[in-house]
């Protein structure tokens, strides 16, 4: 749980300074609380497809999934 959390914590904090200010982009907690959700997701399936946890291609799989979900959460297509 500890990669996931950490990775979803720090791309909550980088957004606010990399990706562009949306009145509509949600708080900084809510955003954070998405990419928790989403990357415990992916750790819990990569625990369960390779049946050992600490796999590099879960590690990698949780990165591309939380930078999805707080690009989509703070809505920077439309920046």
């Amino acid at each position: 749980m500890a990669p996931a959390l950490a990775v979803a914590t720090a791309m909550a904090a980088a957004a606010r300074i990399l990706l562009p200010r949306r009145p509509d982009s949600g708080s900084w907690w809510a955003n954070a609380a998405i990419n928790s959700i989403v990357g415990l997701g992916v750790s819990a399936a990569g625990l369960w497809y390779f049946g050992v946890d600490g796999k590099m291609a879960t590690y990698a799989a949780l990165v591309v999934a939380v930078a999805s979900a707080q690009w989509t959460s703070s809505r920077a297509w439309r920046g």
